[in-house]
């Protein structure tokens, strides 16, 4: 695989998992706007095995090294703001190999826990991602483990990718998919997957974590800061290459939501739906709720055209449920 994934790559590792995901459940209208029947469409990728979309791409990582031999005595190990780290000790107790996994001390409890539960060994090191993917990234170099990586990989990019391939089975007439973006593996594949589907992709960002946004208007990956609600699963400082090069394409837009429109999604999901998802998963849906404005590299928000059909990737619940009925911060 090059610098930019291709459709083969997608179908490559579809073939790989079938039978090791769950299928994406869909749901037909809801809050928002955009599709024909007066809402969009809901991809229902939390109920995926290890609560989000990234188990595919953990089983694609794990499973191609399978394949070709090359999985260590000494197992796998990843930094992850949580739910990388799910995924990867996941489909590592599948492969019977070893899962080391990193990170910061601020990653929700609810995520340690469950960690722990799949047998991983579970290090918490500095406040960030970034911190924690450098002690990974020594631990790797000291002990010989296989190196994952929560989203800059073509495996795991290839593997999150099938989530697409996988809606429009279901949708063949799709025209947008809007998906929460932190560091752009997910966004990558569905990108790659989208493009051989003629389908828009709508990459959506909190306003204070935005790798990707700051990343094109740049020319390139540049590190920014990360401050949001969201930031726990898109809190990545610097978006890959392959993100950015995926976001160039004519059907592709990048938008930025504010930190209000998340938690207003959030709950807009739970009080009408009783769908309770964490706020990365709810910032693709925020999008839809945010006025929209013009700026250098996509503005914010996404109005859906009268009649386009919209599917709304909700990526993720592995998030504390009794933080959805808490009292608004004044």
């Amino acid at each position: 695989m090059g610098q930019q994934l291709d459709h083969q790559d997608i179908k490559a590792a579809a073939e790989r998992i079938a039978g090791r995901v769950r299928p994406v459940a869909l749901a037909p209208g809801g809050a928002g706007n955009g599709d024909r029947d007066g809402g969009p469409w809901l991809a229902l990728e939390y109920l995926q095995h290890t609560g989000s979309f990234k188990a595919r791409g953990a089983q694609n990582f794990l499973q191609a090294h399978r394949e070709a031999g090359s999985l260590p005595d000494a197992g796998v190990t990843i930094a992850s703001g949580g739910n990388a780290g799910l995924a990867c000790a996941w489909a590592a107790r599948q492969q019977g190999v070893r899962a080391t996994v990193f990170l910061p001390a601020t990653a929700p409890a609810v995520k340690i826990a469950r960690l722990r539960s799949y047998g991983a060994d579970v290090r918490l090191v500095g406040a960030e991602y970034a911190e924690a993917l450098a002690a990974c990234e020594e631990y790797a170099a000291a002990t010989g483990a296989l190196a994952s990586h929560a989203y800059d990989h073509p495996l795991i990019a290839a593997g999150a990718g099938t989530l697409l391939e996988e809606i429009h089975g279901q949708l063949p007439g799709l025209d947008t998919v809007l998906v929460a973006v932190g560091g752009g593996g997910l966004f990558a594949g569905v990108a790659a997957a989208a493009r051989a589907h003629g389908v828009r992709v709508v990459a959506v960002e909190p306003e204070g974590s935005r790798a990707l946004h700051a990343a094109l208007a740049a020319g390139g990956p540049v590190d920014v800061t990360v401050d949001s609600v969201a930031g726990d699963s898109l809190g990545a400082r610097r978006a890959t290459a392959l993100a950015v090069d995926a976001a160039r394409g004519q059907d592709v837009r990048s938008v930025l939501v504010p930190d209000a429109a998340i938690v207003r999604a959030r709950r807009t999901l739970w009080e009408d739906r009783r769908i309770a998802v964490e706020h990365g998963a709810a910032t693709a849906l925020a999008a839809l709720l945010t006025d929209t404005e013009t700026g250098e590299v996509g503005g914010y928000g996404y109005r859906p055209a009268a009649g386009e059909r919209v599917c709304v990737v909700l990526c993720g619940a592995n998030t504390d449920p009794a933080t959805l009925t808490a009292p608004a911060a004044p």
